[in-house]
């Protein structure tokens, strides 16, 4: 039997959730499957603004946190959204929580307490406004560590991809023509659906390159448009987009290894292998900068610094190097909405002036001086239609 219960704004002592509760670790992986109104139960340390927005999206009665949903190493943007949205969040529960409640299983909220089947599963604490608030001024104090840490990654990246940056040794061929065109890279990330849709009219007209990262096919699919390339691991892209036609770029480790490539050969489509460190986003950029793109428009990838630490994995030192590598030829999205104008051509200058002509002629002859103007205008025209007919009908004129 499935409880339903709609959502409250926070959670007091006195108050209780009950639902279904949807386990997993990888809070990607659980937004696959969570339906309105489940609790979803999730082990996240610092939850980052994308996987907030997508539990967002998801709408579930609550949200339980086995780890801490702002641990303080910086002031992650997770949290604020969930609580914003009024989803309540019971954070820093405890790792019991993943293996005490089991996928399906009904699940009790009482205030900060969890119940599965009628048995407690965990405390935490329930997130107010307040209390994230709180936190976040302290994960400020927090920052310097981590950018310390970013910046010794960044060198150790350096280190290893050193010829991939530099000289770009190690970037495949492809089939899918780049030179001289434009290139639209796709990241499932911050705000992608709405600067797709506001692409539109760039896409219509430029007609660029469309890559999608991962997810990011599917997220281009979604717009009634196909992808041309298909880059990443393939671990978050679903068979239909695997499937469309697209040439896939599979993102290995530099050792030469891609998990990907089992699912690849089930489905019976080619692909072609890059051997990486870093992110598919960065990978997908330096195959684009490769083959001779004019122009690289990202959607959905990450620009602030807030948005670099958010990611939360090593591998981000990549994404702000690629950044510095491809350099002028990188555009945000947004970017591209301030930039561009579509262009009207001459057939749509004369539709619009002609229904300008013709909305004026119908004002005018729907009062009485405009009928008297237009039965003279008429009498005139038929005068002269007249002089024409006798001047090459006439007798004297056969």
């Amino acid at each position: 039997m499935l409880f339903r219960r709609t959502r409250i704004r926070a959670l007091t002592p006195g108050d209780a959730v009950a639902a279904i509760g949807r386990v997993d670790k990888r809070t990607k992986d659980l937004t696959k499957r969570l339906e309105p109104g489940d609790i979803a139960i999730i082990d996240h340390r610092d939850i980052d603004r994308v996987s907030a927005e997508s539990l967002v999206e998801c709408k579930p009665s609550a949200v339980v946190n086995a780890s801490k949903s702002i641990s303080g190493r910086y002031p992650n943007l997770g949290p604020e959204i969930l609580v914003a949205a009024g989803i309540p969040l019971i954070d820093d529960v405890g790792p019991e929580i993943m293996t005490a409640v089991t996928e399906g299983q009904r699940v009790n909220i009482d205030g900060p307490d969890i119940y599965a089947d009628g048995k407690l599963a965990g405390t935490g604490t329930v997130e107010t406004s307040e209390l994230v608030a709180a936190d976040m001024i302290e994960a400020e104090a927090g920052m310097s560590e981590v950018l310390e840490s970013f910046v010794t990654n960044t060198i150790e990246y350096i280190r290893r991809e050193r010829d991939l940056l530099l000289d770009r040794v190690g970037v495949p061929d492809v089939r899918t023509p780049i030179e001289g065109r434009q290139v639209l890279i796709v990241v499932r990330g911050y705000h992608y659906k709405e600067d797709l849709a506001m692409l539109r009219p760039y896409i219509r007209e430029y007609r660029p390159v469309l890559v999608g990262v991962d997810g990011g096919a599917d997220a281009i699919m979604d717009t009634g448009l196909k992808p041309d390339m298909i880059v990443g691991d393939m671990d978050s892209v679903s068979d239909t987009a695997l499937t469309s036609g697209a040439e896939l770029v599979v993102h290995a480790y530099r050792d030469g290894r891609a998990p990907g490539l089992e699912r690849l050969d089930k489905l019976g489509v080619d692909c072609v292998v890059f051997p990486a460190t870093g992110t598919s986003e960065d990978v997908a950029m330096l195959l684009a900068d490769d083959k001779g793109a004019s122009l690289i428009v990202a959607v959905g990838t990450h620009d602030t610094l807030i948005e670099f630490l958010d990611k939360g994995r090593k591998g981000m030192a990549s994404t702000f190097l690629t950044r510095l590598r491809i350099g002028s030829k990188l555009i945000d999205a947004k970017g591209v909405s301030r930039l561009y104008r579509q262009r009207i051509s001459n057939l749509q200058m004369t539709l619009l002036a002609l229904a300008g002509i013709a909305a004026l002629a119908v004002a005018i002859a729907s009062t009485a001086g405009g009928q008297t103007f237009v039965g003279i205008i008429l009498a005139y025209l038929d005068g002269v239609f007249s002089w024409i007919h006798n001047l090459f009908w006439s007798p004297s004129a056969g």
